[in-house]
């Protein structure tokens, strides 16, 4: 598939990924509903994982691979918000290193990307409101800048697409 493609699979990818894992949180008591967005937060999460590694490929193969290995394991239900975190953050980083999105939009997601991958463990340790609960407003708080970044990022990729990485000048 072209950058562009890619591209535009992901910015159709975020939001369905964003209902449906926020979905699953809601919904977490109710069996088949569960299981069903669980599935469908699963593949969305491979196919953000080899579409973000995809674009990002050029500017480093090995952190691009290093955030589709994170992606696969948030991919595995259980504890995948940090795999998210650390994977997001790795391709927010390239995203921003190559210039191929604006860059304000790839600072943002290296900020909330790299507030979660600190928060999450304390978050898990008891502080801020203990374990991830969407009725708790510190975790909506924790979230809130990653979901501007990727809703944001959604609609940049479906209309704009990718640029392809800015070359590095050699001294």
């Amino acid at each position: 598939m072209t950058p562009t493609t890619n591209a535009r699979l992901i910015g159709f990818t975020l939001p369905i990924y964003f209902v449906a894992g926020i979905g699953q949180l809601m919904l977490s008591s109710r069996g088949a509903a569960n299981d069903l967005l669980t599935l469908v937060t699963s593949f969305s999460a491979l196919v953000l994982g080899v579409t973000f590694y995809a674009i990002t490929r050029e500017e480093d193969p090995d952190l691009a691979m290093l955030g589709l290995g994170c992606r696969v394991l948030e991919a595995v239900p259980g504890e995948g918000a940090i795999y998210f975190a650390v994977g997001s953050l790795i391709f927010s980083w390239l995203l921003l290193r190559g210039r191929m999105i604006p860059v304000a939009l790839a600072r943002l997601g290296v900020g909330a990307s790299g507030f979660l991958v600190v928060v999450l463990p304390l978050q898990r340790a008891g502080l801020f409101g203990g374990s991830l609960s969407w009725a708790s407003g510190v975790t909506w708080f924790m979230w809130l800048p990653m979901l501007v970044f990727e809703l944001t990022l959604a609609g940049w990729f479906i209309v704009n697409g990718v640029a392809t990485p800015a070359q590095r000048q050699l001294a």
